[in-house]
C-alpha cells in the first residue's frame, strides 16, 4: 500500500496538465504519518506529500551534470507524467522505489503507483494536511 496527499496528487497532475505535451519527471519525498495528527495510521508509515520542483538547479545539472535542485537521498519516489496515456512504467522512465504515473485527462482516476519492476501498487490518497515545515 502506497499512501499520498489529495493536495499532492492534485498539484503533481495540474503540473503535467500544463506541460502537455511533454513529459515531467519530479521527486517526490515522504513525512511518518506520526506527524500527522488526524493519520489513521502507524506513526513510522511513509505518507507522499513533498516534492522537488524538476527545474530547480537546471542550470548547474545542464553545465555540471550535477542535480543540486533535489537533496541527495531525500527522495523515496518519483512522478512522471505519461502524455500518450500509457498507465505504466517504461524503459525510459527514472527508475525510484515508488514511481507514480499520471495520464491524460489528468484526474485521480488516471493517477497510479507501481515499484521498481513495474507491477502496479495500491494508492490510498489520504484528505489530510502535511504538518508546515520551516528552515532550520
Amino acid at each position: 500500500m502506497v499512501y499520498v496527499t489529495r493536495g499532492l496528487v492534485e498539484t503533481l497532475l495540474r503540473l503535467a496538465s500544463e506541460a502537455e505535451p511533454d513529459d515531467v519527471t519530479i521527486s517526490l519525498a515522504v513525512t511518518p504519518a506520526g506527524e500527522f495528527p488526524d493519520a489513521d495510521l502507524p506513526d513510522e508509515t511513509p505518507v507522499f506529500t513533498d516534492f522537488y520542483l524538476p527545474s530547480a538547479g537546471a542550470s548547474v545539472k545542464a553545465v555540471f551534470g550535477v542535480d543540486l535542485g533535489t537533496p541527495a537521498g531525500q527522495t523515496q519516489g518519483r512522478f512522471v507524467s505519461h502524455p500518450d496515456g500509457y498507465m505504466g512504467v517504461s524503459k525510459t522512465d527514472d527508475l525510484h522505489e515508488v514511481i507514480f504515473v499520471g495520464i491524460p485527462p489528468w484526474d485521480i482516476d488516471a493517477f497510479g503507483a507501481f515499484d521498481r519492476a513495474g507491477q502496479a501498487q495500491e494508492v490510498t490518497v489520504l484528505d489530510i494536511e502535511p504538518p508546515e515545515k520551516y528552515p532550520q
